[in-house]
């Protein structure tokens, strides 16, 4: 993308004298800061305590999973350590990483805007994401709740532990946050975009951020009510969702999987659009079919929201019900695969160049598909109901939200870090961790797959000897996952001091965000107004030429 004006920017291998991150240091600045990037950066140390705490639920869960008796915890512990693991991976990691991370340091330089349309709401969000984290870790560390993520009912109202009430608040607190960071983006996307940006020359990942906002914005209260519900029955006895009481508990589950499902795509379509902004980079390419990529993340965000009743196949709804659900199932797949095809079909030809960011790329296509094909298994009624329940829903879920994500997060974090902070990783050390990474977690999870199709349930401490050792394969595999999530966080931080000077662009990316220094300027382009005269995307082989990953 190119403008008509040409904004000053250092001299390679210089850092800008002011930068966003040395203009007001201290505190108080930063917890009173409303610039965007300011808030990313907050958003990012956040949303990694909760990773890391999850994490070790996790390692304790695969530790316990070695042998078959439970011997490490006890089964009670072992419930809370899965509802531990999911709540905050999924409503305090996955959902809120790409958005409020590099959505919010990205989007507003990608659109030549100084800022978010909403600064003070911005900051806010923060706030009320980490008042919903706290009520979260209070009820951790206070006993822990033994529903997992689901809060099924009408165990959650009536056999579960007393501190059900305030990790549901804790979650209810946080979607508030979701929101309002939805609404935020929609807004400026709308209003803020430079002179010349029309819509069908927005770069692809705020396409598909637009997308996400939409379903935030629209499903989160649905979550927020059912949440509220369940509470108001714990606690004063209404029939609701309690048969003994005259409820029904089929209601929680329509309820909650009609914000659930389309939290997948929440999780998963921000990863889309950074695949295709790194995609088209690394091949040096224009994105093959760019309208239809557009286009799909729309339907995706439409589509989301009429599938929620193939997770309820064996609740005993009707055949019919449930034919019509497979059957939407299967058509939400199809944007999906016009994504995969086009990524592939840009590669086709491209001058492929295979940087740490791109690995992750490539990583976030083959763990996606093998997420997506499993996917159809899963909305076919006879199969569904052999493996619903089992590990093979666990495998499926983490192909598409840790594998997909994840590396799609991690791929991104990579390509903005030298916008981020001015100074360059280890090249090789990120291509190790990635290669990692995607090793590790297919010797995590592809055994699972067999685990669950030969019968294991999942959410059991305990189980039978002949299958111990796919769990093996899958402790050991997740042991070389962690190295491979470690070793980011210790290259980044010695890029932080240690880092060679990145310069305005270091990838010779095309996108306003890169017109900018690197660390950019408090207001991002300062008094000056870029005006986009062509669509994104436009490489060129004198740009291929100039690019030089051996150096960096």
């Amino acid at each position: 993308m190119k403008t008509a004006i040409e904004i000053d920017i250092q001299t390679e291998g210089e850092m800008p004298r002011e930068h966003y991150l040395n203009v007001k240091t201290g505190v108080k600045a930063w917890l009173l800061t409303m610039d965007h990037k300011r808030i990313g950066i907050l958003y990012l140390w956040t949303i990694l305590v909760f990773f890391l705490i999850a994490s070790v639920a996790a390692a304790m869960m695969r530790i316990e999973l070695l042998t078959p008796q439970g011997d490490f915890v006890t089964n009670e512990t072992y419930n809370k350590l899965f509802t531990i693991h999911g709540v905050l991976m999924v409503w305090f990691f996955l959902i809120p990483s790409i958005p409020t991370v590099l959505g919010n340091f990205a989007i507003p330089m990608m659109i030549g805007a100084r800022d978010v349309a909403f600064p003070k709401l911005n900051l806010l969000s923060w706030y009320i994401f980490v008042a919903g984290g706290a009520l979260t870790l209070w009820a951790i560390i206070h006993g822990g709740v033994d529903t997992g993520w689901t809060f099924y009912t009408p165990y959650s109202t009536t056999y579960a532990n007393s501190h059900v009430i305030t990790m549901a608040a804790g979650v209810f607190v946080a979607g508030f946050s979701s929101i309002i960071t939805g609404m935020n983006f929609m807004a400026t996307i709308h209003k803020m975009r430079a002179a010349g940006l029309t819509w069908f020359r927005l770069p692809l990942f705020i396409w598909s951020m637009y997308a996400t906002s939409v379903i935030l914005v629209l499903a989160t209260p649905v979550l927020a009510i059912t949440l509220a519900v369940m509470c108001v029955e714990r606690i004063w006895g209404v029939g609701i969702f309690d048969p003994k009481l005259g409820g029904d508990p089929i209601l929680f589950q329509h309820m909650f999987w009609f914000y659930s499902h389309p939290a997948v795509y929440i999780m998963i379509l921000p990863g889309m659009g950074v695949v295709s902004e790194l995609i088209t980079c690394f091949s040096r390419k224009q994105i093959f079919g760019y309208g239809f990529v557009a286009a799909a993340s729309m339907a995706i965000a439409v589509l989301g929201f009429l599938v929620w009743g193939h997770h309820m196949f064996v609740s005993s709804q009707s055949v019919y019900a449930g034919m019509v659900f497979s059957i939407l199932s299967f058509l939400v797949a199809i944007p999906s695969a016009i994504k995969v095809f086009n990524w592939t079909a840009t590669l086709h030809k491209g001058s492929i160049h295979f940087a740490t960011p791109m690995l992750y790329a490539l990583g976030f296509i083959g763990l996606f598909t093998i997420g997506g094909m499993t996917g159809l298994f899963l909305a076919t009624l006879a199969v569904d109901v052999h493996v619903h329940d089992s590990y093979f829903v666990i495998a499926h879920f983490h192909y598409i939200m840790v594998g997909g994500m994840v590396m799609a997060f991690m791929g991104g974090l990579h390509y903005w870090w030298p916008k981020i902070t001015g100074r360059l990783y280890p090249e090789m050390a990120g291509k190790l961790a990635a290669l990692t990474t995607f090793l590790g977690f297919n010797l995590t999870f592809f055994p699972q797959f067999i685990l669950g199709y030969l019968g294991m349930p999942r959410r059991y401490h305990a189980y039978p000897p002949e299958f111990q050792m796919f769990n093996v394969l899958s402790t050991a595999g997740a042991s070389i996952l962690g190295i491979g999530y470690l070793l980011p966080l210790i290259y980044f931080l010695w890029s932080l001091k240690f880092g060679r000077v990145a310069g305005p662009n270091p990838w010779r990316a095309t996108g306003l965000e890169w017109q900018t220094p690197s660390p950019p300027p408090k207001h991002n382009f300062e008094d000056k107004t870029p005006i986009v005269t062509e669509k994104p995307y436009s490489y060129s082989a004198k740009e291929d030429a100039d690019l030089n990953l051996a150096s960096i």
